[in-house]
C-alpha cells in the first residue's frame, strides 16, 4: 500500500485518523497520543497527552506525580503548549524535564503512527481529553504501598479514596471500600447537601470478609 501524496516505493505509510499517510509535512499530522517522562532524580513524572489537527496542539492534558515543582511547571506548560505545532513544541523548553521528555515520547508516537487514533476517522473533537479523567472518580491514578512485613496497604485507587481492606481468613485482600472522592467534592461545588453514607461504596467480595483492615492504620490494625 503506498500513498497518494508520496510515491516512492521506499517510503512506509502509516495509519492516521483512517488514513494511510506517507507524512512529510508536520500540518499532515492529526491524532491523539500520549507521552510519558520523567526527571532525571526520577523524582517525578509525567502522562501528557495530546489532541493534534493539522499540525497544531489544540487540546493537552497533563498529569503529573512526584515534587510540587513539577505541578507547578505543568501549569506553565499548558499554557505554552496550546496552539503551537509539534515541531515547535518539541524545541520549546517546557518547564520541567518530566514534560520535556513526555512531549519528546509523544511526538514520536505521532510520527511512527502509534497514535490511540491511528484507525478513529476524523479522531477525537476538542474537549475530549476531559474524558480521561473520568469525572465522577480521582483519574486514573493509583497509591498503594507494600513491604513484607504487612498486607498491601492499597490507599487510593481511581474510584476513590480507599477506607477499609476486605480481607479472607487466609489475610488476602478480596475487595475494599470507598469513598467516591470526586463525586463528592463535585457536589460540594455544585452546593448539595451532603450525606457521606451517599458516598460510600464496595469494590469486588468486600461483604465475604472475616476480617477488615485500616490501610492507615498500624500493622495490626484490622
Amino acid at each position: 500500500m503506498f500513498c497518494d501524496n508520496y510515491k516512492s516505493e521506499s517510503v512506509i505509510p502509516i495509519p492516521m485518523e483512517g488514513n494511510w499517510i506517507c507524512l512529510s509535512e508536520i500540518f499532515e499530522v492529526n491524532g491523539v497520543s500520549h507521552g510519558i517522562g520523567w526527571c532525571p532524580p526520577h523524582q517525578g513524572a509525567c502522562k501528557l497527552t495530546l489532541n493534534v489537527k493539522k499540525g497544531i496542539i489544540t487540546e493537552a492534558l497533563i498529569e503529573t506525580v512526584g515534587c510540587s515543582g513539577i505541578t507547578q511547571s505543568a501549569v506553565i506548560a499548558s499554557e505554552i503548549l496550546i496552539g503551537k505545532n509539534l515541531f515547535e513544541a518539541l524545541n520549546v523548553h517546557l518547564v520541567c524535564d518530566a514534560i520535556n521528555i513526555a512531549m519528546k515520547n509523544a511526538f514520536l508516537q505521532f510520527v511512527y503512527g502509534r497514535t490511540q487514533t491511528a484507525f478513529s476517522h476524523d479522531g477525537l473533537p476538542v474537549g475530549s481529553l476531559k474524558d480521561d479523567l473520568a469525572f465522577d472518580q480521582l483519574s486514573h491514578i493509583g497509591t498503594i504501598v507494600a513491604n513484607k512485613n504487612e498486607i498491601p496497604r492499597i490507599l487510593q485507587t481511581s474510584e476513590g479514596y480507599i477506607l477499609r481492606l476486605s480481607l479472607d481468613n487466609k489475610d488476602q485482600i478480596i475487595g475494599y471500600q470507598y469513598l467516591t472522592l470526586g463525586s463528592l467534592l463535585a457536589d460540594i461545588r455544585l452546593g448539595k447537601n451532603i450525606i457521606i453514607d451517599n458516598y460510600i461504596e464496595e469494590y469486588g467480595r468486600y461483604d465475604e470478609g472475616v476480617k477488615f483492615l485500616d490501610p492507615r492504620g498500624g500493622v495490626n490494625n484490622v
